[in-house]
């Protein structure tokens, strides 16, 4: 049973490949893991637990754990070879589209989001203890509720090829504020697109919205090498999905009391949780495929 839960916001800031395993269809060889109802990129939580505790293994994260009094096999669990000897003491809900960006005419690009995606934020937020003052916009088919009018051109609102009525709101407005405030990291960084997600908020119409989800992946071609002449292989072409830089995924960790036997006590599920969120907190860590290429690089926020 988990008694502690911690928020975690997803920016990517590299191409992240997070696939799906096989293709289903169409012209991509290699999708990315997507919601089979919305349709939304989703990031598995079993494969974030495996790509963390990746992380904490190869680098100085592990050192950070330690002078909690927590160990990796406290946290995550004993190697495969001996998994038999208790479970880990945090799980990794899958992470959920929050920010999707989409090119504009005006401000380069735009964070767009929906109803149905900030709902399920507010939602995870609240049965965290984490409830947002939040009032929803919910604008028609073909308009966009924005939180200013930086991004708009004579009141309008152009993205890719499409034009959409815009309109300023206050609830975008406060929306933008809170997720500027807390779903950001803090480093220095970030300072720009803190400022940015405060002008250049878009809520979209849901289906509207997905259009851009199903359509604006970064999409490309590879060419498969032959491992004895480390030439391309005839006939290797082959195409590959990626969540696009600057997208956002929200999902959240628990942490329950650690299993593992210790003579002095085994650590409680908050020291679990506040342990981990120290050490995550404005990290960088490579998640999904291709990490060769430079795929999968994510910085985390925990609130």
């Amino acid at each position: 049973m988990f008694q502690e839960s911690r928020i975690l916001f997803y920016h990517a800031v590299s191409p992240v490949h997070m696939g799906a395993g096989t293709a289903v269809g169409g012209l991509v060889d290699n999708p990315i893991q997507r919601e089979r109802h919305t349709g939304h990129p989703v990031f598995a939580g079993s494969g974030l637990k495996g790509a963390v505790r990746a992380a904490f293994a190869e680098s100085d994260l592990k050192k950070e754990l330690e002078t909690k009094g927590l160990t990796i096999t406290e946290v995550f669990g004993p190697e495969t070879t001996n998994a038999h000897e208790h479970a880990g003491a945090v799980a990794f809900t899958d992470a959920q589209l929050l920010l999707f960006p989409v090119r504009s005419l005006k401000s380069a690009f735009v964070y767009t989001t929906s109803p149905t995606a900030l709902a399920r934020a507010e939602r995870l937020l609240r049965l965290a203890g984490k409830a947002p003052d939040w009032t929803i916009p919910r604008p028609q088919a073909g308009a966009a509720t924005v939180s200013e009018r930086h991004s708009l051109v004579d009141g309008q609102l152009v993205l890719e090829t499409f034009t959409f009525g815009a309109a300023v709101d206050d609830g975008a407005k406060r929306i933008a504020t809170w997720l500027a405030e807390n779903a950001f990291p803090e480093d220095d960084g970030f300072r720009f697109f803190r400022e940015k997600i405060q002008r250049d908020l878009v809520v979209l119409n849901d289906e509207d919205f997905s259009h851009f989800v199903e359509t604006g992946t970064v999409v490309e071609p590879h060419v498969r090498i032959d491992d004895v002449s480390g030439t391309a292989d005839d006939g290797g072409l082959f195409y590959t999905e990626n969540l696009p830089p600057e997208s956002v995924m929200i999902g959240a960790f628990l942490a329950s009391r650690s299993r593992k036997k210790k003579e002095n006590g085994a650590p409680s599920a908050r020291e679990i949780a506040d342990g981990l969120t120290a050490a995550l907190d404005g990290r960088l860590v490579q998640v999904g495929g291709d990490a060769t290429t430079g795929r999968g690089q994510v910085v985390l926020r925990v609130i």
